[in-house]
């Protein structure tokens, strides 16, 4: 460090790591650092390169070391590096709204920037809120959101995340996040195991008895991810979400489409509500809209939602210092110029079903009960007894998850995540830019290390 300090100590003495354990650190272990990074490669300061299995954490779509976004953000920052979009704007985020207007959906034209994904999710259930009332229906306010399903940390969020030891520590919470199921038919229930349709239905279907159990004038939003992240990487039924929509609709229930992940081509398509043919009320989105290179994010609504703050004194009492920051809209305009110049979300379109198939030869390991996902996103469902579907207990999923696997596959040169908020899963998410000879690669080290993760079950 600029003080003399080896960084692995400083790290241990200064760096409150996120969602991480820190004994380890205090037990002569160094956490990694990762120093550079160059299209789907990362290098530790050891010299030791890895394969971005993950993207970072679902974010960086065009890879990493894109001399061209670190120039575009030195150009915005010496032209005009800060101003606030409180009752002001300024030339990147009217150009990246607009743009972002133009890739969504419908009449999804209002873009209000945060800076992360957690923040949208926010600002998504207290606009609901404020809608209603503006419009006559002040008791509807609660949300309905899927089991282990995560939307965020901040406190509305974590009330919308489905995920019980995410939300212990915190309580109580915002009131009114309800749950319902998700959509893993890996896991559905007996009677609809067999028919991918019946399940979507019956699964859509328990969002309706919610919305009917806690009365529909209380009811204000509807979350899902498209592809759910936690649980592994969990896509949706044949017929959900046209049923979801109608349910919505019927009830007059705002539909949120959350895209943290899902967004910017990561199913395909710059909204994945377009893949899977369905048109929401509000998207929110942040990660690859900059592939990383700087922090943004943004909630998106219809003009509908718009329309009771377009006249009067009406205005939303909400707000980020950094939301929609120069620098990092004008990123976010090159990050999408690399998209259409490279036809990455056609790469992706093109290349999804080779990765699919090329993570599914590894169901022939007795420890992968499950292989699910879209695009160049997916989860690797861990079991002990194929036959049965037995998940692993709590003591094996430490023991084998937590203590073996992560570190195993970061050791034999793949970056992912081994994830146990749910069934245990290892997931996969890699920059867009990846072909057949990462699949391959990903492929040969999860089966190394699964089948010695086998053994050690």
């Amino acid at each position: 460090t600029p003080r003399g300090t080896r960084r692995a100590d400083a790290a241990r003495d200064h760096v409150w790591m996120h969602f991480a354990r820190h004994s380890g650190l205090y037990e002569g272990h160094d956490v990694p650092i990762i120093v550079r990074g160059d299209g789907a490669r990362i290098w530790d300061d050891q010299g030791r390169q890895y394969l971005d299995g993950l993207a970072g954490l679902f974010v960086v779509q065009v890879g990493h070391g894109r001399a061209e976004l670190a120039e575009v953000a030195a150009r915005q920052a010496a032209q005009l590096a800060y101003f606030p979009l409180w009752s002001y704007t300024h030339p990147p985020a009217i150009d990246l709204a607009e743009r972002l207007a133009g890739y969504a959906p419908g009449d999804i034209n209002r873009v209000f920037f945060t800076t992360g994904g957690g923040e949208a999710v926010e600002t998504a259930w207290k606009l609901a809120k404020q809608y209603w009332k503006l419009v006559g229906k002040p008791t509807k306010h609660k949300v309905i959101s899927r089991a282990v399903a995560y939307h965020g940390t901040p406190h509305g969020a974590l009330s919308i995340t489905g995920i019980p030891a995410a939300k212990q520590a915190f309580e109580p919470l915002v009131p009114g996040g309800i749950k319902v199921p998700n959509t893993n038919f890996y896991r559905a229930p007996d009677h609809v195991r067999d028919d991918g349709k019946a399940f979507g239905r019956w699964a859509a279907d328990r969002i309706e008895e919610a919305i009917q159990f806690e009365g529909p004038d209380t009811v204000a939003a509807v979350f899902v991810e498209p592809v759910q992240n936690s649980g592994g990487c969990i896509p949706p039924p044949e017929g959900y979400f046209e049923r979801v929509r109608d349910i919505c609709d019927k009830y007059d229930v705002l539909l949120v489409s959350d895209e943290v992940i899902c967004a910017f081509g990561r199913i395909g398509s710059m909204f994945a509500c377009d893949d899977f043919g369905y048109v929401p009320d509000i998207i929110t989105c942040a990660k690859g809209m900059t592939s990383g290179y700087a922090p943004i994010g943004a909630m998106i609504a219809s003009d509908r939602l718009f329309e009771p703050f377009a006249k009067g004194t009406t205005t939303f009492p909400h707000g980020f210092t950094f939301g929609g920051h120069p620098v990092a809209s004008a990123v976010a305009m090159a990050n999408l110029d690399i998209f259409e110049r490279e036809g990455l979300n056609d790469h992706v379109r093109e290349n999804a079903g080779s990765f699919r198939a090329t993570l599914e030869k590894l169901l022939d390991l007795p420890i992968v009960g499950d292989v699910r996902g879209a695009g160049y996103f997916y989860g690797i469902e861990l079991v002990k007894d194929k036959a049965t579907r037995q998940t692993l207990d709590a003591d094996e999923s430490e023991r084998l998850v937590r203590g073996f696997l992560s570190h195993a596959l970061f050791e034999a040169g793949l970056y992912c995540r081994a994830d146990d908020r749910g069934d245990p899963v290892v997931q996969l998410s890699p920059p867009l830019i990846c072909g057949q000879a990462e699949f391959d690669e990903m492929e040969q080290i999860l089966r190394d290390v699964l089948t010695e993760a086998w053994t050690k079950l």
